[in-house]
């Protein structure tokens, strides 16, 4: 691991939440204050974050009554359906007898993973439901259809901008995100969700980075669309499943959401298969529940950095961290072609999504080897093993 100054200590004022984060989270490196306010005022940001993250949830499941419903958990999650995960043949007879209907059963073959969908009893909710098919299917892996969150923004307005790309990377990058535009030449693109593929300005943005990185081949899986309950685990855990066998064997996944049994099983299914997954560890402060993909083990987690190298203040968390990469300070292209400005730990992944592409075989040795070490010697919570790509941040 390469070792330089560590960054400024800490970034000591904080953004006020009612304004867009673009627009508040820049403040934060220019006050001085004595590091008692400075502490209080990191806690409270921390909830506050972590409280606009519960209110952006239930705005989400009130203004989709039809699409999106709460599971057991709270989580947000399709409505009227679960999943169960490589079903015994015995699963749908007994779901049947207590008025669940089947839907359809799949197998994700190159994951070797199978997924039976049934739907909720009428005037059943979600988080009952998933009690009850729990209580009548002891031991089965039974999941709500939990949704997933991109964890970026971008500002509103653009420029013409022509950037310079890194040194060629020739392996196949795989992204699961919103899907890009056509100013972003991906090699393949394919949608699951309703509506998809649809051009985004978040997966137009992700896309652009890879580019920029220097990746040469971008496989494109949108899984969002016009969906409202796009961004939902079956969607992903298909998605991953046609990546693999358009020969991806890193994938970028700049989107958080809760643990799921489906997903965690086809996230093992990939590992096994050789595929490396990077993932964002969100933007929801450090308060927040652990964000998965990135929490899954073998998952590269990745946080972000702004232009000063200082870990983000709105960061999330994962239950391990790998790496720290520019996602802040620095340009993306929008769906338009613009370049903008854009900030969150979504803009991070595909930067170290490129370098363990060109790292190949030798994988996470060779990221070691490439990261910058930041903050207190050695891996930390803060900034993981270090800085990787910390050149990539396009600025002009």
């Amino acid at each position: 691991m390469a070792t330089t100054a560590g960054p400024a200590a800490g970034q000591l004022a904080l953004p006020d939440l009612a304004t867009p984060v673009g627009e508040t989270l820049g403040r934060i490196e220019r006050s001085l204050e004595p590091a008692e306010a400075l502490t209080g005022k990191l806690n409270s940001a921390a909830r506050d974050l972590a409280q606009q993250r519960l209110r952006r949830i239930d705005r989400l499941v009130r203004a989709n009554p039809a699409s999106v419903d709460r599971d057991r958990d709270g989580q947000p999650a399709r409505k009227g359906e679960l999943l169960i995960v490589d079903p015994a043949p015995e699963a749908m007879s007994a779901a049947s007898k207590a008025g669940f209907a089947m839907l359809g059963e799949e197998r994700l073959e190159e994951l070797g993973v199978s997924v039976l969908r049934v739907a909720v009893p009428d005037a059943m909710s979600l988080a009952a439901a998933q009690r009850t098919l729990a209580r009548l299917l002891p031991g089965a892996k039974i999941a709500a259809d939990t949704l997933h969150f991109q964890s970026g923004t971008l500002d509103a307005a653009g420029k013409d901008t022509p950037a310079a790309r890194m040194t060629p990377i020739d392996a196949p990058v795989g992204m699961i995100d919103g899907g890009p535009s056509s100013v972003i030449g991906v090699e393949q693109m394919r949608g699951f969700a309703a509506g998809a593929p649809s051009p985004s300005d978040h997966g137009t943005a992700v896309a652009s980075l890879l580019h920029h990185a220097g990746v040469r081949h971008i496989l494109a899986a949108d899984v969002y669309g016009s969906d409202p309950a796009g961004g939902n685990a079956l969607a992903i855990a298909r998605a991953l499943d046609w990546l693999i066998g358009r020969g991806a064997r890193v994938v970028s996944i700049s989107l958080v959401g809760p643990q799921n049994a489906l997903l965690g099983k086809a996230v093992a299914a990939a590992q096994r298969r050789g595929v490396m997954l990077v993932a964002a560890v969100g933007n929801d402060g450090p308060s927040a529940p652990p964000a998965f993909p990135a929490s899954y083990p073998g998952v590269l987690a990745v946080t972000a950095t702004d232009g000063r190298n200082r870990a983000l203040i709105e960061a999330g968390r994962a239950s391990h961290l790998d790496y720290a990469a520019p996602g802040a300070d620095m340009l993306a292209l929008n769906a338009a072609g613009k370049a903008v400005r854009v900030r969150g730990t979504s803009f991070a992944v595909p930067f170290v999504a490129a370098r363990a592409a060109a790292a190949g075989p030798a994988g996470r040795a060779r990221l070691d080897a490439e990261a910058v070490d930041l903050g207190p010697r050695g891996a930390d919570t803060t900034y993981g093993r270090g800085l990787v790509c910390g050149a990539c941040r396009r600025v002009k």
